[in-house]
């Protein structure tokens, strides 16, 4: 193994460890994953050095650097990523019953209401972005409110921390509370402000967010797209066919167009780095269109079962004739966890519901590189390999005393993976490491 140019490793550690070289959907299992028993990932100035066998990397590590051992029992993988989530929703997790829109209304649009205090919004991010890696989470996709200062106070954190993040302002001029709208014009104007001040500073980046199609009018969501064409390496995320009364809501609001997805779509908004949340009743012709635009969906389990929404088919959205883009999201806090793991025991689900088996290789590769791949950062993030950025996530594959057990009956890399799918949660994750610095490490007794 090479250094990274000039780049010299400062901090090293050892374990087996996953990786992907490709995707799995495209090209099979075999052909894509990596793993080893016994590895090192190596890491300075904030990137990978050095990935591989440990026998053959550790002589080409400079003399002296210490290399932490996390031990057999490890997994050492690139950070998970999440892209679809409310950080405005953690105070309102796991609130009891109602469908979509009832729920928006009970629950999500009071919570929100408190964000116009920035105070009460930095408390927020903090709690957030710390659950977020003590779950192994080092990248996210968030939606914040309509408040400017809402953005301002999660940035402002994600900055502290170091993260790769990306979030954006609601748009949000009808249906909903009156002081949670703004106007086609101060949406712009609004995040038009948050753009220049955030986007593309350290490892931050915009996301341009029409909350969903009914919460914005046609000229504001054509003002969106008008931004978005200003600011083309931003991201655009909304939702789009969670929940079939909301399709009809949708229909009522944009009669002439001929889908939900063509609202977007005649707005300017369906195009790469996209990310269209939920896409849970799309249709054959707008999976098409998201194909040939790009964009991506991302995939939110336990948001949709909690919700009663229905179970996303991802491997009808990945056909090989026209695959899209796939990402995995927690959708706090409909959804119900900040783990990756739980979500991939959801998303698990979700596939036998359409009489498909998900591979635990292949959930793997959605939380990580898939994820990476859907945003349009997996040049950056989502894989264990020199040049990408450090962001790390080690896991301890005997977490619990009914993990431990049934590890011992795991005959390969793959058993062993799913075990941690099916039972796994934050106790698993023993240290998250972001741009190569230890930002969580579980204390074990």
């Amino acid at each position: 193994m090479t250094n990274v140019g000039d780049v010299k490793p400062d901090a090293a550690i050892r374990g087996p460890a996953l990786t992907f070289s490709g995707d799995p959907f495209a090209n099979g299992v075999d052909d894509t994953i990596i793993y080893e028993s016994d590895a090192i990932v190596a890491f300075g100035d904030g990137v990978i050095t050095h990935f591989g066998p440990a026998d053959s990397v550790i002589d080409s590590l400079p003399a002296g650097l210490e290399v932490r051992h996390y031990g057999s029992d490890a997994l050492i993988s690139a950070g998970f990523l999440d892209s679809h989530v409310h950080f405005p929703q953690v105070p309102m997790i796991a609130a009891f019953g109602e469908q979509l829109l009832d729920w928006l209304h009970r629950y999500s649009f009071p919570t929100e209401k408190k964000f116009a205090d920035k105070a009460f919004a930095a408390s927020v991010a903090r709690i957030f972005l710390q659950e977020c890696l003590r779950n192994g989470v080092t990248t996210s996709c968030v939606y914040c409110t309509v408040f400017p200062q809402s953005v301002d106070a999660l940035f402002e954190e994600a900055e502290r921390l170091g993260l790769r993040l990306a979030a954006g302002k609601l748009l949000m001029n009808r249906n909903a509370p009156d002081e949670l709208l703004d106007t086609t014009q101060t949406g712009y104007d609004d995040s038009k402000a948050l753009i220049d001040k955030w986007h593309g500073r350290d490892r931050l980046m915009y996301a341009i967010t029409p909350r969903f199609a009914p919460t914005s009018t046609a000229d504001q969501l054509a003002s969106a797209g008008e931004l978005w064409s200003e600011y083309p390496d931003c991201y655009m995320q909304t939702h789009v066919s969670e929940n079939r009364r909301e399709i009809e809501w949708v229909m009522e609001h944009f009669p002439d167009r001929k889908g939900y997805l063509d609202v977007y779509d005649h707005s300017g908004l369906c195009r790469p780095r996209a990310v269209f949340g939920h896409g849970v009743h799309l249709t054959d012709d707008e999976l098409g269109c998201l194909h040939t635009a790009g964009a991506a969906i991302a995939h939110c389990p336990t948001s949709n079962f909690f919700l009663g929404s229905g179970y996303f088919d991802v491997f009808r959205a990945r056909d090989a004739k026209r695959p899209v883009r796939v990402g995995l999201g927690t959708d706090l806090g409909a959804g119900t966890s900040f783990s990756m793991l739980q979500t991939l025991n959801e998303a698990y689900k979700a596939a036998q519901l359409h009489r498909h088996a998900l591979t635990a290789a292949h959930a793997y590769y959605l939380a990580t590189r898939g994820s990476a791949h859907a945003m349009y950062i997996d040049d950056k993030v989502g894989s264990l390999a020199p040049g990408m950025e450090a962001d790390l996530v080690v896991l301890d594959m005997k977490s619990t005393p009914i993990i431990d057990y049934r590890m011992q009956f795991a005959e390969d890399i793959h058993e062993a993976l799913f075990v941690q799918m099916m039972l796994g949660d934050d106790r698993a994750v023993q240290a998250t490491y972001v741009a190569g610095r230890l930002l969580h490490e579980q204390s074990r007794s």
